[in-house]
């Protein structure tokens, strides 16, 4: 099964702390929800640049596009 990579970007000098904020919050999702992630976490791009991701299969992409709004997508690993 394809998994992709639902993906969202924060800018600034807060960027790592509020991407681990919007982690934290995709976690308390998917615990109320019952959805089935294979992965939820934070990257540092740059010094101001990190985002938060979740990565799902490629059939749930619609699903989750339209309730949790990423700002873009890419084929997962």
């Amino acid at each position: 099964m394809e998994k992709v990579k639902l993906i969202w970007d924060f800018r600034g000098a807060a960027a790592a702390q509020t991407a681990v904020h919007h982690a934290k919050h995709l976690t308390e999702f998917a615990a109320a929800e019952h959805a089935k992630f294979y992965e939820i976490g934070s990257e540092n791009v740059s010094e101001f640049h990190s985002l938060a991701f979740v990565i799902v299969q490629r059939d749930e992409i619609l699903k989750y596009r339209d309730i949790l709004k990423p700002h873009r997508a890419v084929l997962a690993d």
